[in-house]
């Protein structure tokens, strides 16, 4: 979650360069230019703590990867649904 937090928090900053821009008098196509490199560097100052908290979640992703190697990494109720259709898949071959 906290990667859908800092990219909507980014999404939000360039809005707002946005139309700052434009109401300011900005209007043709470098205004999202102008836009985009001004949301880049107030995000990297202002969104730091959201931005710690993606990479940490991005990295702890990364790990749990690695560390299942080859196996498929699921999520907590991915994994309870698979083993309730692998457990119904024995069952019907048992029969």
């Amino acid at each position: 979650m906290p990667f859908v937090v800092y990219s909507v928090l980014r999404l939000a900053l360039f809005g707002a360069c946005l139309g700052l821009l434009w109401w300011a008098g900005l209007r043709t196509w470098l205004v999202a230019v102008v836009a985009a490199f001004l949301a880049w560097g107030l995000s990297y100052v202002l969104l730091a703590g959201p931005r710690d908290a993606a990479a940490r979640q991005v990295a702890e992703r990364v790990e749990r990867r690695r560390a299942a190697g080859d196996r498929t990494v699921l999520g907590k109720r991915a994994q309870e649904d698979a083993d309730l259709e692998d457990a119904a898949d024995e069952a019907a071959r048992d029969s």
